[in-house]
């Protein structure tokens, strides 16, 4: 198998971001396991936490997830009493989805936790290194994502 440099540093870069993020993953799905939750249910009350009501179609791109395992989590969550939905006054096909009294509660106890984990498997990094990172990577994903439009187009 013939490969060149720069072919062989994207597969380099690849295999570097898929072992960081497994590294970082791992206790982050540890964390909130421990508070009865799967990373998927915690990211679905935490962004209800910070952005309030919202329609479940919104939920679903605000976390990259499916329509149907958006349903299929929001059913579980409401199923143990921790969200809301209601149907929309001007579109009775919308579903607005909403934190119960109880589901505030938990993500407020659990969040702060999650957060201050975050920052301490990020501690590898400066403070200035996280924001170079972050601002490549968002170019880097902006790129595939036009890529794969692009792709998909000429298909």
């Amino acid at each position: 198998m013939i490969t060149n440099e720069k072919t062989e540093a994207a597969l380099r870069l690849w295999v570097v971001l898929t072992r960081a993020l497994r590294s970082i993953e791992k206790p982050l799905h540890e964390q909130v396991e421990r508070h009865g939750l799967s990373l998927t249910e915690f990211a679905v009350l935490e962004v209800l936490l910070h952005k309030g009501e919202l329609p479940m179609g919104e939920i679903g791109q605000r976390i990259l997830l499916t329509s149907g395992s958006t349903t299929y989590v929001i059913d579980k969550l409401e199923e143990r009493g921790l969200l809301k939905r209601r149907r929309c006054t001007e579109d009775r096909r919308v579903l607005h989805v909403d934190l119960t009294d109880t589901g505030r509660e938990l993500v407020q106890e659990v969040f702060p936790e999650h957060a201050e984990l975050i920052k301490t498997l990020t501690e590898g990094l400066s403070y200035e290194e996280q924001l170079e990172v972050t601002e490549k990577l968002k170019r880097l994903g902006r790129f595939a994502e036009r890529y794969g439009a692009i792709e998909r187009i000429e298909l």
